[in-house]
């Protein structure tokens, strides 16, 4: 039986005898399994983030740091 999760400030949740997991991982495994069949735009996408900002202003940068990424090709990541 495992215990109840350990997370580190800044890490991943540990759970004795499981496989490391951060919580990251576990919204987006929410969000593949309730939304994964829908189509959205981009534009769809930008506004959920607009809002998302307007109500966490703290996550502002991570958030302006993902819009980033996903609007760069592919080729223009560095590794």
């Amino acid at each position: 039986m495992s215990g109840p999760p350990v997370s580190p400030p800044g890490g991943p949740a540990l759970i004795p005898g499981e496989p490391t997991v951060y919580f990251t991982d576990r919204g987006i495994e929410e969000l593949e399994t309730r939304r994964g069949e829908e189509e959205v735009t981009l534009a769809w996408l930008a506004d959920r983030m607009r809002a998302f900002v307007d109500n966490n202003p703290e996550f502002e940068t991570a958030t302006e740091r993902l819009a980033t990424f996903l609007a760069r090709d592919d080729d223009d990541i560095e590794d």
